[in-house]
């Protein structure tokens, strides 16, 4: 238990009704979760509003709610009004939890794309240098063998401070998090100081509605990562650089591949043989020495320098840092989950524009001599996201296969028939088999010597969201069985 007006230290409120004289349980913004003695902190989201849950939430047992709009609560119970409640909630939920952020060297990672890659191979370096550390991210909140799900890349404040505490009293003293736009336009990271702010890169993906409205309101949601950073590492080939970093004050070292930086790629060597896929480079600057990468592509080359960088920052010894980058794998991102002398079978996440066209020029460098597409496009999505899906995927590949992704309430057939607008504009060659499974499996069977299959879309996820549900489905266990026929 903990008194209200210490969880409320620092924040601007009004007592509307009641006092804040009194002892709290537990913070909720879940209506559903609330219990006897709770506070209720009633967000305003984009598809929902927790003003309108007030009344459920105090049936529950809720002691104080917190408000941003004015509410005719005639219950017995402390109201607490605020500007803004989500604001309220960081600063609150550093509070409940006594600060933890403060104990720990945070390094938060942003940019359009990268953030996941980057973090963990952040965190596997680390790791491996025998220093404990912590990720959040979007495959869950991941320290020591524990890993816990996340609804967003970013989760709520709430969890943040939680992972935070849960993670100090656990001894770990880093914690590596992907720091999304959507997390700082929705202050999840509010008031959090980071030791290392990093920049991925920034491009205009995520103008769209329930993201950001403009490419300026995009990029200032990043800039706030580095106003709140002692020190930043940025990608000095990325476009954008004045705006993201406007305003701040600390310490910038770069990286980069074709731009001057403090750490410069000088020399790459693409990898495709049986034993390795991958590339190997060369530093030249704050590091200078060859490295290899099992995760094959110019743009894991900036996730590996970024890595490196971030890892030399924190006093790690390069020999480990090096060591270590020669194995990392990241589950669903770039991961190869079958090579056989005949083909390979990658498995990525690639679902922005950016990161599709990324993707398949990434393959394309390395001259295979068929790179055949597995895909499909998501549901509830804007269409034009599926004609360009078709196109930029269809115009790479020597051949597709489109099949389900995660069609949510819409009818796959109808999904389908617009990634087909694009793929026919490109004159690709294509079949469609519903069954993701199916596709994977036809794909493999029907292999020619020197293809490369590529599986895009699903990644990590375990799930194909269909009508509402979520149906268990891993694409690396339609892999486990085709490895086991294989043999």
């Amino acid at each position: 238990m903990k008194q209200l007006k210490d969880i409320l230290k620092g924040i601007s409120y009004h007592v509307l009704k009641g006092t804040d004289d009194i002892e709290i349980s537990k913070i909720k913004y879940d209506s559903r979760k609330v219990e006897k003695d709770d506070i209720y902190f009633a967000l305003v989201g984009y598809t929902a509003d927790g003003h309108d849950y007030i009344k459920e939430a105090i049936k529950k047992g809720a002691r104080a709610i917190v408000i941003s709009k004015i509410m005719n609560i005639t219950e017995d119970v402390t109201v607490i009004k605020v500007d803004d409640t989500r604001l309220a909630l960081a600063y609150a939920s550093a509070n409940y939890f006594d600060h933890p952020a403060e104990k720990l060297t945070l390094i938060a990672v942003t940019g359009t794309t990268g953030k996941t890659t980057t973090t963990h191979m952040i965190r596997d370096i680390l790791s491996q240098s025998n220093i404990k550390c912590g990720l959040i991210g979007s495959q869950g909140i991941k320290y020591e063998d524990k890993v816990i799900h996340t609804n967003n890349t970013t989760p709520e404040s709430y969890e943040i401070h939680e992972a935070f505490r849960e993670m100090l009293d656990a001894s770990i003293t880093h914690v590596v998090m992907e720091a999304s736009s959507q997390a700082f336009k929705l202050n999840r990271l509010a008031g959090i100081i980071f030791d290392l702010g990093v920049l991925t890169n920034i491009t205009s993906d995520h103008i769209a509605p329930g993201e950001h409205e403009s490419h300026a309101e995009y990029v200032a949601c990043k800039n706030k990562l580095f106003l709140n950073s002692k020190k930043i590492i940025s990608n000095n080939d990325s476009e954008y650089l004045s705006d993201v970093l406007k305003g701040a004050e600390v310490p910038i070292i770069t990286y980069g591949v074709k731009n001057n930086a403090d750490l410069k790629v000088s020399h790459i060597n693409l990898i495709n043989d049986e034993n390795f896929f991958g590339s190997e480079f060369t530093t030249i600057g704050l590091i200078e020495d060859t490295f290899k990468t099992c995760m094959p592509g110019e743009f894991n080359i900036y996730n590996a320098i970024c890595a490196l960088l971030v890892c030399n920052s924190l006093g790690v010894d390069t020999r480990v840092a090096k060591e270590a980058l020669t194995t990392i794998k990241v589950r669903g991102r770039m991961e190869t989950a079958l090579s056989t002398p005949k083909f390979k079978v990658l498995i990525d996440h690639a679902h922005t524009e950016d990161g599709m066209r990324g993707l398949v020029k990434t393959l394309r460098a390395y001259k295979p001599k068929r790179l055949v597409s597995v895909f499909g496009g998501g549901g509830n999505r804007a269409k034009e996201r599926r004609y360009d899906l078709g196109e930029i995927i269809g115009g790479a590949s020597d051949f597709c296969i489109i099949t389900m992704d995660n069609p949510r309430f819409e009818e796959l057939s109808s999904i389908n028939q617009d990634i087909k607008v694009g793929l026919d504009k490109v004159g690709a060659k294509y079949i469609e088999i519903p069954d993701r499974a199916d596709a994977i499996k036809y794909a493999c069977v029907n292999a020619q010597d020197g293809d490369l299959i590529l599986l895009v879309g699903k990644g990590h996820e375990e799930y194909q969201d269909i009508k509402g549900v979520k149906h268990p489905f891993s694409e690396l266990e339609v892999i486990e069985e085709i490895k086991k026929n294989l043999k």
